[in-house]
């Protein structure tokens, strides 16, 4: 133990030489670098650091903000994996006082934005990649580069993942938590044969003809919650829109390289979300609940399907498996339908890593606090997250686990991975790049539009004036 934090204290004080420095001359990404990196033998380089220092370990406090909560928890392999590494940190540091603020989602995203915008942020966080570039262009999170080169999971890492979180090349965060789909529909599959599918409708003109079966029935064709306004977004826009505009457009306009969001293709995307959720497809009261109860609707059986994240499908099969075993075998992973006019790409989802771990610049003051802060950090995202969600929830992270052995789980787990990583094309999460400021006004229209107050034009207009102050 003690030659592994004499590693990460030297590796810190190198970093912090380099901070003081007048800066690096990029000669490539930092995905590039790092793999360039994993040449060299971490054994060899572990000793390399090692006699380069004689530093004591830290003592002291650790501050940590991040919105893993008891209850998310609960269903939810990402929050769980990560409760679980901090408890195994926490008890193989004794010398270390660990001090966790733990919020809820929703609460978590308005403090920690607060404690930016006063430069009070904890020593550790978790860090949105739509704030990413923005943040650290601030001096509000460390540049993690050389801690990525340094990682001894660096072979293992999934280096596309780090791009939400790159700007200039330079990595501001370390991706967390786990890498699944914002976007897949459940659905009781039983019902809908007797509506006369006997698998999920591959047309939205489907799925609403299915609406006379299921009022009859009296049951809600699809559930769905956006009182927190991110669901529209992340859980709906972020695929609806892929399938309009095709992968090349949102590339291009984090390139801030010609795409605008009043291109014809986006605009077409909004009119759909409007008219289908207008469609009466939905609960009444989608924009006023949020995703717990949201879901709690398909699995009391008021509704026929439900649309959310693998967070979502978790929670919906360990407590179906449980209290439902008819409906948990019932229950099948659709795809989202393909609109009527959609030109971009069929059969996608969108998947990735939006979070990131991130170190308050501040503790690069102390060689060895930063030293913690970083093992904290690996700990946290490294091999043994991987290898805890792989073989308790067949879910990936950041860094590709030992082995996943899927016939040991259910087959909607089974059926969840082979979704997520196997049989569909991954698209973007919209809101894990660009800019807070922007998806925040973008979240806040879609709400109203969706209410009928606004329409789909104006909101690509207020959505492109807030997308080019951010990028200005």
């Amino acid at each position: 133990m003690k030659r592994k934090v004499l590693t990460l204290i030297a590796a810190a004080s190198m970093l912090i030489a380099s901070l003081s420095g007048c800066g690096t001359t990029d000669t490539g990404t930092a995905q590039e670098a790092a793999v360039a990196a994993t040449d060299t033998p971490a054994a060899d380089k572990e000793e390399a650091q090692a006699d380069s220092s004689s530093s004591d370990a830290y003592q002291g406090e650790l501050t940590v903000m991040h919105f893993s909560t008891e209850e998310e928890a609960k269903g939810n392999p990402g929050a769980d994996g990560f409760r679980k590494m901090v408890a195994e940190w926490e008890e193989s540091h004794p010398d270390i006082t660990l001090s966790q603020n733990i919020l809820a989602n929703t609460e978590y995203k308005t403090q920690i934005a607060t404690l930016a915008a006063n430069d009070d942020l904890p020593d550790i966080y978790v860090l949105q990649g739509m704030d990413a570039v923005r943040w650290g262009a601030d001096g509000l999170a460390l540049d993690l580069t050389d801690v990525v080169v340094n990682s001894p999971d660096n072979v293992k890492y999934k280096k596309e993942l780090f791009n939400a979180f790159t700007s200039d090349g330079k990595i501001y965060g370390i991706p967390a938590l786990t890498g699944g789909t914002c976007t897949a529909i459940i659905y009781d599959s039983k019902l809908w044969a007797e509506a006369g599918f006997d698998t999920f409708p591959t047309t939205w003109e489907d799925v609403v003809k299915a609406k006379d079966f299921f009022d009859k029935k009296g049951i809600t064709v699809m559930g769905f919650a956006n009182k927190d306004q991110w669901q529209a977004n992340s859980t709906f826009l972020t695929c609806i829109g892929n399938r309009f505009t095709g992968m090349d457009w949102f590339s291009s306009l984090v390139a801030n390289d010609g795409a605008m969001f009043t291109d014809q293709s986006f605009v077409d995307a909004l009119t759909f979300m409007q008219n289908i959720f207008a469609s009466g497809i939905f609960n009444e009261d989608f924009n006023a609940i949020d995703h717990y109860t949201a879901r709690e609707y398909y699995i009391s059986g008021d509704c026929a399907a439900y649309i959310g994240g693998n967070w979502d499908m978790t929670y919906i099969g360990a407590t179906l498996e449980e209290s439902n075993p008819e409906l948990f075998a019932n229950s099948k992973l659709a795809v989202f339908p393909q609109p009527e006019g959609a030109t971009g790409d069929t059969d996608t989802q969108a998947n990735g890593l939006g979070y990131a771990l991130a170190i308050n610049p501040k503790v690069a003051e102390d060689p060895a606090k930063l030293a913690a802060a970083i093992d904290f950090i690996y700990k946290t995202t490294g091999a043994d997250f991987a290898n805890y969600v792989s073989s308790n929830y067949a879910v990936s992270g950041l860094t590709a686990p030992d082995s996943v052995d899927l016939s040991k789980f259910n087959q909607l787990t089974q059926d969840l991975y082979n979704f997520t990583y196997v049989d569909y094309k991954s698209s973007q999460i919209y809101d894990s790049f660009i800019s807070g400021a922007l998806w925040g006004a973008l979240n806040t229209d879609l709400q109203s539009m969706l209410n009928g107050d606004i329409t789909p034009e104006a909101v690509a207009e207020n959505a492109q004036a807030a997308y080019e102050e951010v990028m200005k």
